[in-house]
């Protein structure tokens, strides 16, 4: 069922405030999640990049059938297109693969080889940000698995906030869990688990642009290892 609720910053700013009040992470994080699916029905979507099926498995729990947009960039890691297969075909959700309007080899031809070493921001853009916009566009609110602990630049993450650049209600149902919370509900749950986070990869993105992280590293470390950039612009 689709909601005619239009969504608003004052609406965001509302549903936040009846949320961070709950103390327990599980049931902060699926009351988010059944409010988002009680209140804009078909209208909402989730994000995952396949570095596990956490979010995928809670949104599950929530609002069974919810879809699951994963950006099929051309230079995922073979292990997450794994992961993803097997989140589409475990989990009570209906993954939904989202593709560049260029393939690998036709942004080659246009942009030159290997974009996202000479301009990596132009080649998140174009493979992932776009991407993404022009399929929120027929949404009304959105969540992805954003958490405050994972770098300096997320730790204002809202439970429950306004995209203004998309004009949609932004859900980050995870905002307030810890790596510890993560382990705990994966172990219980048997959730799937990208294998290259048993590599010492802790933020999974394109392959060419992803490494490992060192001991006492923040979870993103491995992103663009060795600029300045720490994220892709999704989350901007």
């Amino acid at each position: 069922m689709t909601t005619a609720l239009r969504p608003t910053k004052l609406l965001a700013e509302t549903a936040n405030s009846w949320f961070e009040d709950i103390e327990d992470p599980l049931e902060q994080a699926l009351a988010v999640l059944r409010w988002a699916g009680d209140t804009f029905g078909d209208d909402f979507a989730v994000t995952s990049s396949m570095a596990d099926g956490l979010l995928a498995h809670l949104a599950g729990r929530a609002v069974p059938g919810v879809r699951v947009i994963f950006l099929e960039t051309g230079y995922h890691f073979a292990e997450t297109l794994g992961t993803r297969d097997w989140i589409a075909s475990t989990l009570p959700v209906t993954v939904v693969n989202v593709h560049p309007y260029l393939t690998v080899d036709e942004q080659d031809v246009a942009f030159g080889p290997r974009l996202y070493e000479r301009d990596p921001d132009r080649c998140c853009a174009m493979r992932k940000v776009v991407p993404l916009d022009r399929t929120l566009s027929g949404y009304t609110a959105w969540g992805s698995g954003v958490r405050r602990d994972e770098s300096a630049e997320r730790k204002s993450t809202k439970l429950v906030d306004w995209d203004a650049k998309r004009e949609m209600i932004k859900v980050n149902p995870l905002a307030c869990w810890t790596q510890d919370d993560v382990d705990a509900y994966i172990d219980e749950h048997q959730v799937p688990v990208n294998p290259l986070v048993d590599l010492g990869y802790a933020s999974i993105g394109c392959a060419p642009c992803t490494r490992p992280v060192a001991p006492g590293e923040d979870a993103r470390a491995g992103r663009w290892a060795g600029r300045s950039k720490t994220e892709c612009g999704i989350h901007l």
